[in-house]
């Protein structure tokens, strides 16, 4: 182990967790901004004025509010996966035969978010949000049989939004945001290590074999972005909205290190190096096109539809330097491939009477994956997302909005490997993963 292999370490796993994917959207991106949005599939997220999140979904829309307003909510998810035919080796030989591979790894989540808007006139309207963008965990057993690769990645992404929104006339409006986002991400995994002792054949001490250390990287950074929107009307009943977000640019800087079983931090016995430093790395999460229209059918119904475009080649490979050593080469860690990706979503509303709103939708969403590099930190596909809900309006003052989602990816498969820095294959994992999620979802609207 040398100075290189906590850059390897850090880079891989953070940097896999800020592009992979969540519990329903491709990539890390999270769509949980929104309850009333997800009983229809998120499927009119830049065309529908319902309540304060437009914030989010459109920042043109505030300006078709017809009053101030506060909406808050969340949703829980809960994922569960099962994995099968999982193994592993190092340095070509079978080993963890007694790991296990339980599945079910990504704790229980609550994704809350909260927005304001507040129309000044009827061309006028400001607003506030805060939410989170992007954001995962998975957290595997101490006896997986993959720990060499990764047992714990967890990423957090809090965004801030203060927005305006400007209407010209009763066809077109147009908004902007300014997001300042703080991200926070830690991993962890078993490394192999050489253990000290008496070697005969050298008459003297040496490595005599390995042990696994537990070793950790934390790392944060804050970055500023935009959100840009617009709305045309070119009849009343007919919506459509444009959203764009822009990418976000982090260092994130932290901390690094290993430790044995008793606590202490691991002395490499053979570099003689202490495996506690600094480590750095640059990510950029990546812009995103959303395009929906929603169309008036009658008084009481109403259908949406809307595509969203994430621009995840920017993901092409992982790329690091050392920060005490900034006139050094960058490290090229690992190819990940990245393609640009799309999902679609269909939906509706139907006013069933002045006090509730039924709706329901389906999502297609595609991962930004390949085959070759997925891991075992992030063994996502392809999904199919299939929501309803219902927003409930005792006085005219306050909705209360519920909302259900089913999301049933496409069996995959991870076969995955690290090698060390000679390009050496030092530890490898393959496995069968299947992966469904539940999104429980209420928000509160209170009028003013």
């Amino acid at each position: 182990m040398h100075n290189k292999f906590n850059k390897l370490t850090w880079a891989v796993a953070v940097a896999a967790a800020a592009f992979a994917s969540q519990a329903n959207a491709g990539g890390y991106q999270i769509n949980e901004q929104s309850v009333s949005g997800q009983g229809y599939g998120h499927a009119g997220r830049s065309s529908n004025v319902n309540d304060a999140t437009i914030v989010f979904g459109n920042p043109a829309g505030m300006s078709f509010l017809d009053r101030a307003q506060l909406t808050a909510g969340g949703t829980y998810l809960n994922v569960s996966t099962d994995i099968n035919n999982a193994s592993a080796t190092r340095n070509g030989v079978p080993v963890h035969t007694d790991g296990t591979a339980e599945g079910d790894i990504v704790p229980g989540t609550l994704v809350p978010f909260a927005f304001y808007a507040h129309p000044v006139n009827q061309q006028l309207a400001f607003g506030f949000g805060v939410y989170a963008p992007f954001g995962s965990k998975t957290d595997y057993e101490d006896t997986f049989v993959g720990r060499n690769l990764g047992n714990y990645t967890e990423l957090r992404v809090i965004s801030a939004q203060p927005t305006v929104s400007y209407r010209f006339n009763d066809q077109w409006a147009v908004g902007a945001g300014i997001t300042y986002n703080r991200v926070e991400g830690e991993l962890h995994r078993q490394v192999p290590a050489p253990i000290l002792g008496f070697r005969q054949d050298l008459n003297g001490i040496g490595p005599v074999g390995t042990e696994e250390l537990d070793a950790r990287v934390q790392g944060d950074d804050d970055g500023w972005g935009y959100n840009l929107g617009v709305i045309f009307q070119p009849m009343p009943e007919t919506t459509i909205g444009l959203t764009y977000r822009s990418k976000v640019s982090y260092t994130l800087e932290g901390d690094y290190h290993a430790r044995q079983d008793n606590g202490e931090i691991y002395v490499n016995p053979v570099t003689g190096q202490r495996q506690e430093r600094d480590a750095q790395l640059d990510l950029t999460t990546p812009e995103t096109i959303n395009l929906s229209v929603t169309q008036q059918m009658s008084d009481r119904l109403k259908l949406m539809a809307g595509a969203s475009w994430t621009r995840w080649n920017r993901f092409d490979e992982i790329r690091v330097v050392d920060p005490n050593d900034p006139g050094g080469d960058p490290i090229t860690l690992e190819q990940q491939d990245y393609t640009n990706a799309w999902a679609y979503a269909l939906g509706g509303e139907y006013q069933l009477n002045p006090q509730l709103a039924l709706r329901a939708g389906v999502t297609l969403d595609f991962t930004p994956t390949s085959d070759q590099f997925r891991s075992a930190r992030i063994p996502s596909d392809d999904r199919r997302i299939f929501s309803v809900g219902a927003g409930w309006s005792p006085t005219d003052d306050l909705t209360l909005d519920f909302a259900y989602s089913y999301l049933s990816e496409r069996s995959t498969h991870v076969d995955q490997l690290r090698r060390d820095a000679g390009g050496l294959i030092t530890s490898t994992y393959t496995a069968d993963y299947k992966n469904e999620a539940h999104g429980f979802g209420a928000q509160l609207t209170y009028r003013f």
